[in-house]
């Protein structure tokens, strides 16, 4: 069960963390006290608030890799070797390629998590530098 802090609830609501302490005290916000610090409850924090309580933070990253100059047997490398890579990924990350044959132009289209589009990021870049 996740569990906040009083400095943790008072940044997460705006407030002065005597103004949370407060409302421990008047029973307002359930709490347990765990040696000289007390601790709330993500429930109990949802319930004192009428929302939800706050989950962890996501970032996900938009990226659009160019690739100028390069060979359709040199795009089907890359994407043949970007799409292996996935293999075991998270099912919310999500390559595409578009390639215009005559200017011999591709395009890596990387939607997902940071760490996740990181790694794809890595793999084009090693392979593009070959």
């Amino acid at each position: 069960m996740e569990q906040y802090t009083v400095e943790q609830v008072a940044d997460l609501l705006d407030l002065h963390v005597k103004t949370v302490r407060g409302y421990i005290r008047d029973g307002r916000l359930p709490a347990v006290r765990i040696g000289k610090r007390y601790r709330i409850a993500k429930d109990d924090l949802a319930a004192f608030t009428g929302m939800p309580a706050p989950g962890p933070r996501r970032a996900e990253a938009s990226s659009i890799v160019q690739v100028d100059g390069i060979a359709r047997a040199d795009m089907d490398r890359v994407s043949t070797m970007v799409l292996s890579s996935l293999a075991g990924r998270p099912h919310g990350l999500r390559v595409e390629f578009a390639y215009d044959e005559e200017r011999e132009h591709l395009k890596i289209i990387v939607l997902g998590g940071l760490e996740d589009s990181a790694h794809v990021l890595r793999i084009i870049d090693a392979l593009v530098r070959q």
